[in-house]
């Protein structure tokens, strides 16, 4: 076990070299593990795939509120890195109030994006079991040598100078330390490697007291980062400042890269006026102070990943009502409302209520009432009321309305929808998906899709996000000259324009490309990939017409084609 104190240490002086500007690793650990662990494409591409079918299908959130068990590692090599208990205490309290939006702060949401605002319901408490099943505070400390940790997962280590983790499927590892080169923390998508599954975090941007240093001091980091972990992507859809990008969430608007610091509303970009940016989500990179809400739709996909792949973690438990009211409302409210209220109000009711009502109320209606109505209401209501409505509904009725709903319903709608979805769809699509459910993803995250055959695929860009234009799918076919022929994307430089993003740039066969053809081949199959999901999506939503659902078919026999089937 690592080294255990109580950290009540106070910071001596402030950190040297506190990031002014957000940072986020996440992205870069997410294609390193693209690059070198196995199993890692294919699980990603297989979770990706549960929550676009799910999507389709019309997802319903789960009930009630999902708590989730925390343990916090703190890896320190000075006093001051050493943060205290309260420390980390204003920590969890953020988490609370952030992924129950009660954080205060949601007021501050424009009011065109208040109605996308919407409660996760998920609350974190330190853990009070560790494996070895003894009680514990949830804490863990660690003395190490290394001045400074980068997003190379060696803090998640004892043998490279930080904290082995605790069971991630048991337990949401955090670990806090010095982070180098102005990285404010990283986190790890679902389906990655158990060993490393958790999130890290830099001293000076946790928390809201002790070490934590404006303009990241309100715990905001740990918030995005364990949004990460959730299966959120950063809102941009990290293609740089285009417009290409998707964070696969249909109710975040596309925009052209990352804000900083504290924008003003609003903030267009790509064509997305006149409301812009929604540079106020957790998943941009503004300061902590600028982000306060998560979306409708990324609530959908965070229980989607606590439904599928991070089903064995957190049990699920009653939300309850606001917890700060209950604190308030007893001390004012139990002294001062009984003393007046018994007093004034039975002396004058019982005396001046009675008195009125039962002399005035009973003279004029029983006099009045019945005299009119039982002479005039019948003359005219029987007689007339049956001839009309008898006469004039059957005639138009019954003769119109079966003509044209029997005889042009069935042209179009039987004939030309079931032929081509049924034999085509199932294929690849529902075969692979009933047998993994969401059960299953943690126990076998990758597969073998066999010699020839094409994997379940990340799903892409623009399936789950609003297009430009209906008319036209968002979809950048690769510039093969500048498809790069290293697998899967440059690790350092952004994908430059005309070359497939990292996820379909994932080659089809159990091995990397090894030559440029065939890289050319992977990445036009997934543009027909692209293509089918993006028709896939239009007929979910009722927007695909005749020419479409051409469109449609040609796209399924050229990918049939492509694939040798």
């Amino acid at each position: 076990m690592t080294i255990k104190d109580k950290g009540k240490n106070k910071p001596d002086s402030p950190s040297e070299g506190l990031p002014e500007r957000r940072t986020c690793g996440t992205q870069a650990v997410h294609e390193r593990l693209l690059r070198t662990a196995a199993g890692y494409a294919e699980a990603r591409s297989q979770i990706e795939n549960y929550c676009m079918q799910a999507a389709m299908r019309g997802f319903v959130a789960r009930s009630g509120c999902t708590k989730i068990p925390v343990v916090v590692h703190v890896v320190y090599r000075t006093a001051t890195e050493n943060i205290s208990d309260a420390q980390i205490d204003s920590q969890i309290e953020v988490l609370n109030k952030d992924f129950r939006m009660q954080n205060a702060d949601i007021s501050s949401v424009p009011s065109p994006f208040q109605p996308l605002t919407a409660d996760p319901r998920i609350m974190f408490e330190l853990a009070t079991v560790d494996p070895d099943g003894n009680p514990t505070d949830g804490i863990t400390r660690t003395s190490t040598t290394v001045n400074g940790f980068t997003d190379d997962d060696a803090v998640k280590s004892s043998s490279t100078g930080g904290a082995d983790p605790w069971p991630s499927n048991k337990y949401l590892n955090i670990w806090v330390c010095k982070l180098a080169g102005g990285l404010l923390g990283y986190a790890q998508f679902p389906g990655g490697p158990s060993a490393t599954d958790g999130v890290v975090i830099t001293h000076t941007g946790f928390g809201t007291t002790g070490t934590a240093a404006a303009p990241f001091n309100l715990g905001r980091t740990a918030t995005h980062e364990i949004g990460h972990w959730l299966n959120l992507r950063h809102i941009w859809g990290d293609d740089g400042t285009g417009c290409a990008g998707s964070d696969f969430v249909a109710d975040t608007p596309n925009q052209g890269g990352p804000n900083y610091g504290t924008p003003t509303f609003p903030r267009v970009t790509c064509n997305n006026g006149p409301n812009g940016d929604l540079f106020m989500n957790y998943m941009d990179y503004v300061d902590d102070s600028a982000m306060v809400m998560f979306t409708a739709g990324q609530v959908s996909r965070i229980h989607l990943a606590l439904d599928g792949p991070r089903s064995n973690i957190g049990t699920t438990v009653p939300c309850g009502g606001p917890k700060p009211p209950p604190k308030d409302l007893p001390k004012d409210g139990p002294k001062e409302f009984p003393k007046d209220p018994p007093k004034e109000f039975p002396k004058d009711p019982p005396k001046e209520f009675p008195k009125d009502p039962p002399k005035e109320f009973p003279k004029d209606p029983p006099k009045d009432f019945p005299k009119d109505p039982p002479k005039e209401f019948p003359k005219d209501g029987p007689k007339d009321f049956p001839k009309d409505i008898i006469k004039e509904f059957p005639k138009d009725g019954p003769k119109d309305f079966p003509k044209d709903v029997i005889k042009e319903f069935p042209k179009d709608g039987p004939k030309d929808f079931p032929k081509d979805i049924i034999k085509e769809f199932p294929k690849d699509g529902p075969k692979d998906f009933k047998k993994e459910g969401a059960k299953d993803f943690v126990k076998d995250p990758g597969f073998d899709p066999g010699p020839g055959k094409i994997p379940v695929f990340d799903p892409p860009k623009g399936v789950m996000d609003p297009p430009k234009s209906f008319l036209e799918p968002p979809i950048d076919f690769p510039n093969f000259p500048q498809v790069h022929p290293v697998h899967p994307v440059h690790p350092v430089n952004p994908v430059s324009p005309g070359v497939m993003p990292f996820v379909l740039m994932t080659p089809f066969n159990t091995g990397l490309a090894s030559s440029p053809q065939s890289e050319q081949k992977n990445a036009l199959a997934a543009s027909y990939l692209q293509l089918m999901g993006y028709y896939s999506s239009l007929y979910a939503s009722g927007l695909l017409d005749a020419n479409g659902m051409a469109a449609w078919q040609q796209v399924v026999a050229a990918y049939q084609q492509l694939n040798g089937q």
